[in-house]
């Protein structure tokens, strides 16, 4: 059997091409075989193998790119259906505010009465509120509409649109809080008074205007509260986007 040795001519070197690899073969023969013509054996070459690994612009393995679908398709399904929440909150608050009229018989003397009514647009923080909640919902409406085309496209929401719900869903989050905060004010002072300013609570008498108007803050301030998350789950998925990076 021929042994081996170290090659000092190299013939006929083949390269092979495989997957993210450069492979090249070099049979070779000593040099005295082949000074003085001498018939080469098959089995007298030593073949020599070597793979380089390639830098290749090759797309991430085929797990990944589900997994990533996946969670964009996640993210857009809570991102519409909190659209949703606030549409139906907005609307239901806007139906109470406006409904929220009472008339009543009020005594100032024996045998003398008076009518008196008592209703939303004689506070500037209840209008103030029915703006807001008329913004949120046509807001929520336009904004669940993109949700949707989103669902429907292979990627999900881009991370400039959420880059964009984010700076929108903050302004809307500050107009609905301080509306929420300035309509519940005065809601507060007309259910228990203030003696100190000697202003009189007024829902001993308007029981169902109060009633209105207390569930309309309410849903406003659901609509409040599921604004800060829609903020903090775009947040969240912009940053994990940018950590992958």
């Amino acid at each position: 059997m021929y042994k081996s040795r170290i090659c000092h001519t190299c013939i006929h070197p083949q390269y092979l091409l495989t997957k993210n690899k450069l492979c090249f073969a070099a049979f070779c023969i000593p040099e005295t075989m082949v000074s003085n013509g001498s018939t080469i054996p098959q089995h007298a070459h030593a073949a020599i193998s070597m793979e380089v690994p390639l830098k290749t612009s090759a797309s991430p393995p085929e797990y990944i790119a589900p997994r990533l679908a996946c969670g964009s398709k996640k993210h857009a399904v809570i991102n519409l259906f909190s659209r949703v929440v606030i549409l139906a909150s907005a609307v239901g608050g806007i139906i109470l505010l406006i409904t929220s009229k009472q008339t009543k018989l009020i005594t100032i003397a024996p045998g003398l009465a008076i009518s008196k009514v008592a209703k939303f647009s004689h506070s500037d923080a209840h209008r103030y509120l029915l703006a807001a909640l008329c913004t949120a919902a046509l807001y929520s409406i336009i904004t669940g509409l993109i949700s949707v085309l989103a669902l429907m496209k292979p990627g999900g929401i881009s991370s400039r649109l959420k880059f964009q719900f984010v700076i929108l869903d903050s302004l809307l989050l500050g107009i609905m809080a301080a509306a929420t905060g300035a309509s519940g004010g005065v809601s507060y002072i007309g259910y228990k008074g203030n003696s100190h300013s000697r202003w009189n609570k007024i829902c001993n008498m308007y029981n169902s205007y109060c009633m209105h108007v207390g569930t309309s803050i309410f849903l406003s301030f659901i609509s409040s509260i599921t604004f800060l998350l829609l903020v903090w789950i775009n947040v969240y998925a912009l940053s994990k986007k940018i950590a992958r990076r």
